[in-house]
């Protein structure tokens, strides 16, 4: 009996070991990174200033440079891929992308399923109309048409917001944000929900006849998204940030975007 339940308790020590050995070694997210030789962030191509096409189809923006930065610091070639922004998990997950970088909101329910960084910028969900309308609040908005991008936070900022919701009398959802502001533009929807940093660059740079409500929906920040347990790869590319943070290279692409430094990267 006494050899029997020496036997199991040695079982159970090397199944211990075996289970903690594992569990350490089973973040190779760094690792593999770099022995590929590759960082691939996915992004909206379409979501200026952070990620979009300039005149000459190639993709640009404020986190295309901060996420070139980092992929030379690691020492490996860089790649913006272009996704479906409503399937944007199911890249992540599917090895697609190494990380969903394009002012993308961290929300407690994207926390429980993905890894993220710190909070790199400060965003909110504000209502672009026309200027000139007659539309000055939210409560305006009542039986109006709202657009937004599908899958995006001014979907969840909208339902969140249950008194606004069930007094609009529709909601439009498009592909992205630009297409949304067009179809403001020609009277389709009467007003979009979308990001500020994202309507004020839009507003400012292409001279759209557009204004934000000072009344807004809710405020919010953008993080870095990997995979659930690629936490050694989520850290350095947060401690990189830090770094470019301390010696004002995130300072200098800020400012290049959006005339300062609006970033919230350690501080």
């Amino acid at each position: 009996m006494k050899k029997i339940v020496y036997l199991l308790c040695a079982g159970l020590v090397v199944l211990m070991i075996a289970g903690c050995s594992k569990k350490s070694a089973g973040d190779n997210s760094l690792q593999d990174l770099l022995a590929r030789g590759e960082f691939v962030l996915g992004l909206d191509d379409s979501f200026p200033p952070l990620g979009f096409r300039s005149d000459s189809n190639e993709i640009i923006g404020f986190d295309i440079d901060l996420g070139k930065e980092v992929a030379s610091r690691l020492g490996v070639k860089f790649r913006a891929q272009p996704i479906n922004w409503d399937a944007k998990e199911q890249e992540l997950a599917t090895g697609n992308i190494d990380c969903i970088w394009n002012g993308l909101t961290i929300t407690d329910a994207r926390k429980k399923a993905l890894s993220f960084t710190k909070p790199y910028l400060k965003n909110a969900q504000v209502v672009v109309v026309k200027k000139n309308s007659n539309i000055k609040n939210l409560k305006d908005l009542a039986q109006k048409t709202i657009g937004l991008q599908a899958g995006s936070s001014a979907a969840d900022a909208v339902e969140d917001s249950v008194e606004f919701r069930k007094s609009i009398k529709s909601i439009v959802e498009f592909k992205d944000n630009i297409t949304a502001l067009n179809d403001l533009e020609i009277g389709g929807v009467d007003a979009v929900v979308m990001d500020l940093v994202v309507a004020n660059y839009a507003i400012s740079t292409f001279s759209k006849p557009f204004e934000v409500l000072k009344e807004g929906l809710l405020p919010e920040e953008y993080g870095i998204a990997f995979r659930k347990g690629d936490e050694k790869l989520t850290q350095k590319v947060q401690s990189i940030l830090e770094e470019m943070a301390n010696d004002k290279t995130v300072e200098k692409i800020s400012t290049k975007w959006f005339g300062s430094d609006i970033t919230v990267i350690a501080k």
